[in-house]
């Protein structure tokens, strides 16, 4: 039976992706926060996998992951492999467009969603459409459950908890809380965030620096 679990062949980053999906529009939410969103849940494995490590707000190089060759995962290693120490913002932000192209690709090799792509004049345009939408809604809902509350974080599945970390911190309207109830709910929502803070924490800047920019003209 399929379940809305992140299995190891259904990646943070994958789940991510699929949880950016607006099931009552029927159509990706937030595209312009979703690199972000993509690159800190492959930081947020790899920081878990024990990979990489925070030393002073930067990302140092531990051990090699398992990767496919290809995946956002291997090409997210190697960038901080062959990189002197930097930030996590500098890792959130790098290449996000890239991002999205590979885990979109992963995800319609693996039929979870389904890729048309056609012209409007001369104009490209792609549409994503969820093959099994019944799989995103259970993970939302899990998700949506363990930002707003009921269960202890500490009784959490680690790939729900981090999830809800990552989806708040890019205000990821699918899921995440608006401003003000999100307000009551910090201290809950620290909590949720404390194995990849450092993460959560570039993510969220990065996000507000995009939004502020964006809003600036």
């Amino acid at each position: 039976m399929e379940t809305a679990r992140v299995e190891h062949s259904e990646s943070l980053t994958r789940s991510a992706f699929l949880l950016a999906f607006d099931l009552r529009k029927e159509k990706l939410t937030q595209r312009s926060a979703l690199g972000y969103l993509l690159r800190a849940a492959t930081l947020a494995e790899l920081l878990l996998a024990g990979n990489l490590a925070d030393e002073s707000g930067k990302a140092r190089v531990l051990t090699a992951p398992a990767a496919e060759p290809g995946s956002l995962r291997a090409i997210v290693w190697e960038q901080i492999s062959n990189a002197p120490p930097r930030s996590w913002r500098r890792w959130v932000q790098k290449d996000n467009g890239k991002a999205v192209r590979v885990v979109r690709d992963e995800l319609a090799a693996a039929r979870l969603i389904s890729v048309e792509r056609r012209r409007i004049l001369v104009f490209p345009v792609e549409r994503i459409t969820l093959r099994k939408a019944y799989l995103s809604r259970r993970l939302a809902e899990r998700v949506g459950r363990a930002i707003r509350g009921g269960r202890p974080v500490g009784h959490l599945d680690e790939d729900v908890r981090v999830l809800a970390a990552l989806a708040t911190a890019a205000r990821l309207k699918t899921v995440a809380p608006s401003w003000r109830e999100a307000r009551p709910r910090r201290d809950r929502i620290r909590r949720l965030s404390a194995p990849i803070e450092p993460i959560t924490t570039a993510l969220r800047k990065s996000v507000e620096a995009a939004d502020s920019a964006s809003a600036a003209g």
